[in-house]
């Protein structure tokens, strides 16, 4: 089925209006729904590679990813993250000094869960310091691991000794950071430590000369040093009024973080025009949109770094990987929405779109004409709202019971 714009447009419309839960409605009309949100993804689909067409130079990592520049200056992270064993994350710092927009913890960045002292979360595990050499010994050692949540440099004091464990293992290491804390002593002690690449979200501070004199600085005493952050047009702007002072820091690459949203980032962009991929994350449309002008004048005006297309494909391939690693079976994977219902009001900006129209439209079958199925969509709806309520009496009679 390959509905027209017009008809999903209305089906959305109509279905962000009706109340109640929508469960049944999802299931009963489930190959409409689900033909909407492909012709909105291959709508996508096509207007990436229209402006993937764009790019001169443009290279790949056998399909997995995409980027512009000095193949040698590609992050080896995000290698290990996307042939190695996926991306291993360690995590010790559950705060933050900043709260960014487009942060995923943003709703309730004050409120994650501590990891104990002496302790730290690997694998989703919580391990004492003092077990890490015996875990490096008895399991298989990753491929690389990255530390991850929130800002490190809150206590970067903590990561020393860890990190040059893992760097007699021989696993490669890489950290992120907003770059607003720290000293050049930090940066010294991390490369000394062994700390293999840093990257930092520079997007957070807006570009501030304070962060890029920092990643100057740390290019002196960390081999691999690069920016990844969120494309949003806030940080395009702020870049693009420091490119040049950007460029001269010695940076290695620029991983070009596709947004996408989850329960606590989602609301500081309603209104946006957003897509779905692949079934999986949903994101502003122009965040890819920036990723792609960038590679594009990356390569016409020869940067001498790399940058990193981090798209929805990235990471959808990502997934693919680290299950083929985990012995499923052939085509298993874990790239999934970060919602677990379907949030019809977030696509009708799409459906209004003139810029991005479907690439087949077909008219659709008497069967799922919405004139035809309205009364049948308010009538499941109200049966699952008298199924909720008579679930909550039978509940408040047992509760009175007791």
């Amino acid at each position: 089925m390959n509905i027209s714009k017009k008809d999903a447009l209305e089906w959305f419309e109509f279905l962000s209006t009706v109340p109640g839960n929508k469960e049944e409605v999802c299931e009963e009309y489930k190959d409409v729904i689900e033909s909407i949100l492909r012709q909105i993804d291959l709508s996508m689909r096509n207007h990436h590679k229209n402006l993937q067409s764009k790019v001169t130079k443009m290279d790949t990592l056998k399909g997995r990813t995409f980027f512009v520049g000095d193949k040698n200056k590609f992050p080896k992270g995000c290698v290990s993250c996307l042939f190695g064993d996926g991306l291993g994350g360690v995590r010790k710092t559950n705060k933050c000094n900043l709260k960014c927009k487009f942060c995923y913890y943003h709703d309730n960045i004050d409120n994650q869960e501590a990891v104990p002292d002496q302790m730290w979360e690997i694998g989703d595990t919580l391990y004492y310091e003092e077990d890490i050499d015996f875990l490096l010994d008895v399991q298989k050692k990753p491929s690389g691991i990255a530390y991850v949540y929130l800002e490190p440099f809150l206590e970067i004091e903590k990561y020393f000794t860890v990190i040059e464990k893992f760097k007699n293992a021989g696993v490669y290491q890489h950290m992120y950071t907003n770059g607003t804390l720290g000293t050049e002593e930090d940066l010294k002690r991390l490369g000394e430590a062994g700390l293999n690449e840093i990257r930092f979200n520079l997007g957070a501070s807006n570009c501030s000369d304070k962060v890029i004199e920092f990643m100057r600085l740390a290019k002196k005493y960390i081999p691999m040093v690069g920016i990844e952050t969120p494309m949003t047009p806030e940080f395009f702007k702020s870049f693009m009024e420091k490119k040049d002072l950007i460029l001269s820091t010695g940076l290695d690459f620029i991983n070009c973080a596709e947004l996408h949203f989850g329960e606590d980032n989602l609301n500081n962009y309603q209104g946006e025009v957003m897509y779905i991929s692949r079934r999986g994350y949903i994101s502003p449309v122009w965040s890819r949109e920036i990723t792609l002008e960038l590679m594009r004048m990356a390569s016409e005006e020869n940067w001498p770094i790399v940058v990193h297309d981090c798209s929805n494909h990235t990471k959808y391939s990502r997934e693919l990987n680290k299950n083929s690693k985990q012995n499923h079976q052939f085509g298993f994977h874990t790239y999934y929405s970060e919602f677990d219902r379907i949030l019809f009001h977030l696509f009708i900006p799409f459906l209004q779109d003139d810029r991005y129209p479907f690439v087949i439209e077909e008219e659709l079958s008497e069967k799922y004409k919405l004139e035809n199925c309205k009364d049948d969509i308010l009538e499941l709806c109200e049966e699952e709202e008298e199924e909720i309520y008579e679930g909550f009496y039978d509940y408040q009679e047992e509760e009175e019971n007791i």
